[in-house]
């Protein structure tokens, strides 16, 4: 499993595992963890949680590495009404072969649903 770094108009902000997905809709989602960039840009995105996140120009890529194709990032940051973890990261529109190369075990999960 990769560590994922992610970046909001060009500076470092946190870190996800993207632990959880649904590979047939190329999603990954996770708890996000934030870096010490993020405050900068926190009340931001709490004020644009549940909307359009797209000025916040998030790019994730794998730690030291290449940046995940997504056709959008968001963050969901609930962390003021629910506590300090609550702040997920969403993945969307990973595409094939992609997805499966990088998220190996939600493909293998969502194949152990349908084994009998």
């Amino acid at each position: 499993m990769f560590l994922f770094e992610i970046f909001s108009n060009g500076q470092h902000i946190g870190w996800s595992d993207l632990e959880l997905g649904d590979p047939p809709m190329g999603v990954a989602f996770g708890v996000f963890v934030p870096g010490p960039d993020y405050s900068s840009v926190q009340e931001q995105i709490r004020a644009f949680t549940r909307l359009d996140q797209r000025r916040f120009n998030f790019v994730v890529r794998i730690a030291g590495g290449e940046e995940v194709r997504a056709a959008g990032v968001s963050i969901a940051d609930n962390s003021a009404d629910c506590g300090p973890d609550e702040i997920e990261l969403t993945v969307l529109g990973i595409e094939y072969p992609d997805y499966g190369e990088i998220f190996p075990e939600h493909v293998a999960a969502y194949r152990r649903q349908f084994d009998v």
